[in-house]
């Protein structure tokens, strides 16, 4: 019950965060804005989700996962009904606080499932519950898109919404249960939000983890945000097609959240296998710029689904690593710290990948600077890996 609940709600907030971006040629066209204004929308949706992961961890200590929870899924509610107005100051409201209330989620997962978790099947049970973020997002690509063309943009807002606030009264049983060890209003030293940051800081293998997820969050975040756009307008996908093709690439994500997880586990450990998914994604990366409209569709399906099952399959085995790097009872204030940087990495991400994107004339150019970020991921992370082995002589 605890994985089965973690999953639903990390699905929901990221069906939230990705609502507008599948609809984004549509909204963009009615709005008379650019198409790279998604980006801007993601990167104020991910500051807000800076703020709420810092939050996280001492919110989760003192009312419970459960608790702020359901605080981030009614926060996330409020958002996407600011967003279906059509004014761009309220729309940037909205996003700023679908981040807030997206950026809780992680360390209040995190704070359950290291309690309930035996060690040697971390890695397999953070990624299951992480496979929520890409079905999530497939939900976002399968149906929002359909919901839009069947009546309004506006009501594909409301739709997601609304499952917010039926996910987070559907919690409530489980409250009394998982809510168990919050402290209530008894003050901590060190659960309030910078303590987060100076436990990550003060870390060496943790700084470097959150250095790294810096780094992939930008790609992956780069991928989901563009992908319908890149579709629809370099490739002359339909917006249905495009969104479909998205909800594979989700998929994608999910069967390689539980692939990575169990290999991690079982066979090759969390640092290696975060420098193959890192090669992955800079391969894919190329591959992706090197399509155009009379590339076959079983070739782009293909680059596409293994881009996804790397980009977004990384984060099950990295958020295992940071619970198990972390301090007994930690692990919901290490996961906010070095979400803090995952989370930077989404704001600057999408920004750059669509400025990249006009600058060059089209997405292809961009594709290729994600290609060197992946590379440099891959740098650090065998670095990191050659000093762990040292240390260990």
């Amino acid at each position: 019950m605890p994985l089965g609940i973690t999953l639903a709600i990390q699905a929901m907030v990221a069906m939230s965060l990705l609502a507008l971006p599948v609809m984004a040629p549509e909204v963009t066209r009615a709005l008379q804005v650019s198409p790279s204004w998604v980006g801007a929308y993601m990167s104020l949706g991910y500051i807000g989700a800076i703020a709420g992961s810092l939050l996280g961890g001492s919110a989760c200590r003192r009312w419970g996962a459960i608790r702020v929870s359901q605080a981030g899924l009614v926060v996330c509610a409020l958002g996407l009904l600011l967003c279906a107005v059509p004014w761009l100051p309220v729309m940037a409201l909205g996003a700023l606080l679908i981040g807030l209330g997206y950026g809780p989620i992680t360390p209040a997962s995190s704070h359950v499932l290291a309690r309930t978790t035996p060690a040697h099947r971390r890695s397999l049970v953070f990624s299951i519950k992480q496979t929520g973020v890409p079905v999530g997002s497939m939900l976002a690509g399968a149906t929002v898109p359909s919901v839009m063309l069947a009546l309004n943009w506006h009501a594909g807002l409301l739709m997601v919404a609304l499952l917010c606030l039926l996910c987070a009264l559907a919690s409530q049983p489980l409250r009394a249960e998982l809510d168990a060890d919050r402290l209530g209003g008894v003050a901590q030293a060190d659960s309030g939000p910078l303590a987060s940051m100076k436990l990550v800081l003060s870390h060496p293998t943790l700084a470097t983890m959150a250095a790294c997820s810096f780094l992939f969050c930008s790609v992956q975040i780069s991928l989901s945000t563009y992908l319908v756009t890149f579709l629809h307008q370099d490739l002359a996908y339909t917006l249905v097609g495009a969104g479909l093709v998205l909800a594979f690439v989700q998929m994608g994500g999910v069967g390689g959240r539980i692939a990575w997880g169990y290999m991690a586990d079982r066979w090759l450990g969390a640092l290696p296998m975060l420098i193959v998914l890192a090669a992955l994604m800079g391969v894919c990366a190329l591959g992706t710029a090197t399509l155009g409209p009379d590339s076959p569709r079983a070739l782009v399906l293909l680059i596409l689904v293994v881009f996804g099952a790397s980009a977004i399959g990384w984060n099950g085995v990295y958020l295992a690593e940071v619970a198990r790097l972390a301090p007994p009872g930690m692990a919901g204030v290490a996961t906010g710290g070095t979400l803090a940087f995952t989370f930077s990495g989404a704001v600057l991400g999408p920004f750059c990948f669509g400025l990249l994107s006009e600058q060059f004339g089209a997405y292809r150019g961009a594709y290729v600077v994600l290609a060197v970020v992946a590379a440099v991921a891959v740098s650090l992370l065998l670095w990191t890996l050659r000093k762990t082995r040292l240390a260990r002589l």
